[in-house]
Formats: C-alpha cells, structure tokens, sequence
C-alpha cells in the first residue's frame, strides 16, 4: 500500500493503527517492491493453493447440488435417478438423512474457503463491512439456518409430526451456501491469475538486468551482486552483455541497444562521458563505467516501479466501485433485518422471516461490482505489459478510450524490436 498523507498531521504509526482498527495487517516496507523477487514468485504458491480450493470446492459442491436437487434435474433434464440416491434420500422417512448429508458436505467448502468468515467478520466488527461480510453473512445465516432445520425434522419424526418434517426438509439452504462460497473463489481465482499477468510483466523486466557484475575494487576485477554495487564503483561492460546499473562511459567506445528502454531498434554510439542506463544490453566494444544510480534509482527500477504503480492504482470507476460497495453493503443488511421484522409484525412465523432475509443476504452476495471493476484493470494493465506498452495509473488505461489520434515522433517508426515503415500515420 502507498499512502500520502500531511506529515504535520499524520505519521506512520497512526496510519499503521488505521489499518490494524479497519482489519487488517500493517508494517512499513523499508525495502522497495521491485527488489524483492521472492514476492513474485510467491504468487505462483497463491494461484496454485487458490486453484486448488477451488477445485475441492467444486468436487464437494456437485454431489450437494445434486443431492439437493436431484428431483429438479429429474423434472428439468430428465437425467435418471439412481436408486441408491432415491432409496436414501426420497421421502419423508429420510428427510434426516437427506439434510445431514447436506451439512456434511457442505462443512469442507466452508474450511477451504473460511478466509471469507475470518475477514469478513472481523470486518463487520470493526464497523468497516466490505463484501466479505456480506458472503459471511448470507452463508452462515443459511448454514445456521439449515442446523436448527435438521432438528426441527429430527423432531419431527420423532413425535410424529410430518407436516414439520416437509415444512422444514424443503427449507434447507446448505447447497446455496456452498454455491455462494465456490462463485466467489472463482472470481478470485480469476482476479488473481489478472494480476499474475504484471507481476510477469515485471519479472521479464527485473530480467533485462545483469544479476552479476565485474567491479574493479583494490585494482582487482572482482564479481559482485548488483546489490553489492555502489555509486562511483567502476563496472566493467563487456561485449555481450548487458549493463547492470546507470552509470557513464569512462573508457572505451562501443554500441549500445538501447530497444528495451527507449523501443529504438537501431544500436547507439558511446563513447566517454555518454550515460547508460540499466537494462540495454553492449554491442559490440569493450568499456568501462562509472555508476551514477544503483537500486530503486535505476531507469528500470523506475520503470518497474511504473508498472507495480499501475496495477496498484485505482481508476476513478474503481473508487466509485469501493464507495458504492461501503454503502451497499450495510444497506442489503439493513433490508434484511428490515424484512425479517416486517413478516413477524404480519403475523408470518418466525422461522418464515427469517428465511426471507436469509434470501435476501444470499441474493446479495455474489455481487460483481467490487469484482470486476478490479478485474478489468488489471487485464488491461497486465495485457498492455505482455505487449511491451507500459500505462502509468489506471486513471490512464481508463481515459485511453477518449483518445482518437496517436503521433508518433522521428519518421513514424514502430518499433517492435524491429524497424518498420509506417506510412499514411495517423
């Protein structure tokens, strides 16, 4: 997170206290984003542990849906009905049976996917809800709900009341829950395979530099990190290779391919006191140079620092998208207490009110607006990335649409690693 804030006003321990209170977890980084190629590859973990959860979640949800609602693919695509699955579950002598093995199957989706309970209550008591809540909410109201059903049918068949044992094994919602579980994590699943599309962007990037160098030090040439490089250090640049740091030409004259960074095809002359920039790569001539910028100072470590800044920001529709979701949010749990209240006062039972807020929650949850907006930047950022076009905010990517004409400087070339003519620009 990057936050700018009045220094007279603020420092960084409250903004850290902000964040803890809002339900989160805050520490400063004191090392810069782009150095730090562990967390990259970290995401590979996420987006296989994520698919994962979401390939058990379906493995459970499919024998739910069907056992749930077997009778409804039996009526709707005359699929057949095993006899096993009607000898155990058909009628009101396995209504048991029928939602026990519901919750059963039921209970390890809400394991694999408990991230969206811990967050989103831990949220909701924070008086900051966010979708999260909302899914915790509507799911667990209809998990809960579907426990005090299971005894009412237990009840029921144990005193001989078969009307409450219909009633109740028809108002079993586990298979909404789960449903409402596994959409959500596919969308996070997809919302996360987005974002792995910059951060391989940026490894491509963190790759055009050398990871070692040839430092002279003591009058010996001895091979260092590009960590352990510092300014005034004299690196030595042979043909072939690629330049580690900025710097400038203190021996030697040669050509430099500088496509990377600037998209100029052709190979530059550089002779003594011409600058060089991290990233391009040393033709054909031996020279020696004096590091001027090391680290996070870098031309590409700025350029990398673009990147992650564009797939950090927020277009102006996705902060609509934020404060549409924080009103929502409070207002749909607002609706349902409110109509939960509203069937009591007419007289409805309670266990009928309390099923039609739970309708209105589940309904809720599967809401895309915070969803997709997010989603749809990053693709668009991580897209342009894969074809070498870097967009510096989201604010950018979003106004692109307004653009009808593009110039182009020197003779119209576009350059994609090779030269090409343009004719008839526009």
């Amino acid at each position: 997170m990057v936050a700018q804030y009045d220094e007279t006003c603020l420092d960084n321990d409250t903004i850290i206290k902000a964040i803890i209170d809002a339900g989160y977890g805050a520490a400063l980084s004191d090392v810069p984003k782009q150095t730090k190629k562990a967390d990259i590859d970290s995401e590979d973990e996420n987006i296989k542990g994520m698919k994962q959860r979401l390939i058990w979640s379906i493995v459970f949800l499919v024998p739910l849906m069907y056992i749930a609602m077997y009778h409804m693919f039996y009526e709707w695509f005359g699929l057949p009905i095993p006899e096993v699955v009607n000898h155990m579950f058909h009628g009101v002598e396995n209504a048991l049976s029928f939602g026990f093995v519901q919750f059963l199957l039921v209970l390890p989706i809400m394991y694999l996917n408990r991230n969206y309970f811990i967050v989103g209550f831990k949220r909701l008591f924070k008086k900051s809800p966010n979708m999260d809540s909302l899914i915790a909410i509507g799911s667990a109201a209809a998990i809960v709900y579907g426990i005090y059903a299971i005894f009412q049918i237990g009840y029921g068949l144990g005193h001989g009341k078969i009307d409450v044992v219909q009633k109740f094994s028809m108002d079993l919602y586990f298979e909404s829950a789960g449903t409402i579980l596994t959409l959500i994590t596919v969308g996070k699943y997809l919302e996360t395979k987005s974002k792995r599309k910059t951060s391989d962007a940026i490894r491509k990037l963190m790759d055009l530099a050398p990871k070692t160098a040839v430092v002279l030090r003591e009058g010996k040439e001895v091979e260092v990190s590009v960590e352990e490089i510092v300014v005034d250090d004299i690196v030595l640049i042979k043909p072939g290779s690629g330049i580690p740091v900025d710097g400038s030409l203190v021996e030697g004259n040669t050509w430099v391919d500088q496509s990377s960074i600037t998209g100029e095809s052709i190979p530059v002359e550089k002779s003594v006191g011409d600058e060089v920039v991290s990233g391009t790569m040393n033709k054909n001539g031996f020279c020696k140079m004096k590091v001027t910028k090391v680290g996070k100072d870098t031309t590409l470590a700025q350029i990398i620092k673009l990147v992650e800044e564009a797939g950090d920001s927020k277009a102006p529709i996705a902060r609509i998208a934020d404060k549409v979701s924080g009103v929502f949010v409070p207002v749909v749990i607002t609706i349902a207490f409110l109509a939960c209240v509203f069937w009591i006062l007419q007289g409805q039972s309670f266990e009928f009110a309390l099923s039609v807020g739970i309708a209105v929650l589940v309904i809720s949850c599967p809401c895309a607006l915070g969803l997709a907006t997010p989603v749809a930047i990053m693709v668009g950022t991580g897209k342009a990335a894969e074809n070498g076009i870097l967009i510096k905010s989201a604010e950018s990517l979003e106004t692109l649409h307004l653009v009808d004409t593009v110039v182009l400087d020197k003779t119209g070339t576009i350059t994609r690693r090779k030269a090409q003519s343009c004719t008839n620009c526009k």
